[in-house]
């Protein structure tokens, strides 16, 4: 919700709130009470003509009837003693209240002379209080609420004992009582309400988002907030959450970058000393006359031309990469045959495979026709990388190279298959990322600068391409990836 809208709601809120909730409050109160006269007997009262205290002249005229009434259980002889009467009003009963005994027809006793004369022609008879609340009476014109007892006087005539209570016409004490907390707490609740509301809505989550920017002051950048609010919080989250997003991917990016031109440093480092340390081995050697026949010397220099022939392709790798990596090398794309073009590339390193011994089997099973889209240049560079790849890691005497090229109705296959030793396959899928190497001990026999399937896959992603690899260990490796084809657009 808007601050606006929140603003709004919270003014109507504090206004319209208490007023309903206390008009709610007063309706109940008297509700109750009126209820609560009809169920003391006092069916003919008006609306607020016996508010005031109701419910207490109730228990205490109860209270003093129940007395009286076990009394009348146990001996009826006391209500003959105007003494024993005259004491217990005095002791027992309020100024609202007082008895009046009937022997017959005439008054025998009473604490209200002029009081019982008024209502002494409207009393129920003799044996009239039977039955269920039979014996509870309220004479509304007089305001006077009444409880009978029935009894036998000593020679035998009839006698009831009454508790009569009057009760006033005002507004009680109690009632007001009862509307002022009701009204404290209607303005209570109301306060906790809106209080809690505002704090939910907006302190809470500013608080939040306090923390979480001080997590990302701290560099934790995993810290996140969720909101589906459609308000200003919930836009000041999702802005936070693309913050955090874009300063984790920086960071991230910043820390692989470092990590990597640490590595880069260490690994351009270690593998220039290694055929830097042979040339000036040779180098010294034939300068010190260790190379005395030609022989020899033939031998040292064509080492010392073999070394400088690694540490040139060396460099040629980390130009490449560093140009294909920041985009700095144009691709040209052309149509290109694939049937033509792979058959061109296997004729050319097949001499050269050979020449190391190993077998080179060809198999397209595509239409002589497919063409896709590529830079010539840079896909002999992928398929040449594999291909070197693949023939420094043939562990065994007879070393076999497949290449096939597969049909993927839009797309086309292409397989290049060892028999070497294989990848493990916690390595396995970590062999395209720069710099990365499964032999940690980077011997000079298959060393390298550990970029040239990240070239590979560099260059396949930039054809629009993927490429992934399967393994087993011992029996070799596969390199796969897939170009899609090229199509004519079709005119009406």
């Amino acid at each position: 919700m808007k601050f606006k809208t929140r603003l709004v709601v919270t003014c109507v809120t504090i206004v319209l709130l208490p007023l309903v909730l206390t008009a709610t409050a007063f309706l109940a109160i008297g509700f109750y009470i009126l209820n609560s006269q009809q169920n003391y007997g006092m069916g003919e009262i008006k609306p607020f003509t016996m508010i005031e205290n109701v419910e207490s002249i109730h228990l205490e005229t109860e209270k003093i009837y129940d007395e009286l009434f076990l009394q009348a259980q146990e001996d009826t002889s006391l209500f003959e003693d105007k003494g024993f009467l005259e004491d217990f009003e005095k002791s027992r009963l309020t100024e609202q209240s007082y008895l009046l005994v009937r022997k017959g027809e005439e008054i025998y006793y009473t604490g209200n002379a002029e009081g019982a004369a008024r209502i002494l022609g409207q009393l129920p008879d003799f044996g009239y209080a039977a039955g269920e609340d039979g014996n509870t009476y309220y004479f509304g014109e007089m305001d006077k609420y009444v409880k009978q007892i029935d009894f036998q006087f000593g020679d035998g005539t009839p006698g009831s004992l009454f508790v009569i209570t009057r009760v006033t016409g005002l507004i009680s004490k109690e009632f007001l009582v009862d509307m002022v907390v009701a009204i404290i707490v209607i303005l209570i609740f109301t306060s906790v309400m809106l209080t809690w509301w505002i704090h939910r809505g907006v302190f809470l989550p500013i608080k939040e988002l306090n923390l979480a920017m001080c997590k990302i002051k701290e560099g934790n950048f995993d810290y996140r907030l969720v909101s589906d609010s459609k308000g200003e919080i919930g836009e000041l989250y999702r802005n936070y959450e693309d913050m955090r997003l874009r300063l984790k991917e920086s960071t991230e990016e910043k820390v692989r970058q470092e990590k990597q031109s640490r590595e880069l440093i260490s690994n351009i480092s270690h593998d220039l000393k290694t055929p830097i340390t042979a040339v000036k081995g040779y180098v010294e050697g034939i300068m010190d006359g260790v190379a005395d026949t030609p022989e020899k010397m033939e031998k040292y220099i064509k080492t010392i031309y073999n070394k400088a022939n690694d540490m040139d392709k060396l460099i040629n790798e980390l130009t490449i990469y560093s140009g294909i990596d920041n985009n700095r090398i144009p691709y040209n794309f052309h149509r290109i045959n694939v049937a033509d073009y792979f058959g061109d590339c296997v004729e050319e390193v097949g001499l050269d495979l050979e020449s190391r011994n190993i077998e080179l089997n060809y198999s397209n099973v595509v239409s002589p026709d497919t063409m896709i889209i590529a830079d010539p240049e840079q896909m002999k560079k992928v398929i040449n990388n594999i291909i070197s790849n693949s023939v420094k890691y043939i562990d065994k005497p007879k070393g076999i190279i497949d290449i096939h090229i597969l049909d993927e109705v839009d797309s086309v296959r292409i397989e290049i298959e060892d028999n070497g030793k294989g990848i493990a396959a916690k390595d396995l899928p970590n062999i395209f990322e720069r710099f990365y190497r499964t032999d940690a001990s980077r011997n000079s026999s298959q060393g390298g600068s550990g970029i040239g399937l990240s070239i590979v896959k560099k260059i396949i992603e930039d054809h629009g391409g993927y490429i992934w690899a399967t393994s087993k260990e011992g029996e070799g490796t596969c390199i796969h990836f897939v170009i899609r084809k090229y199509r004519e657009l079709q005119r009406d």
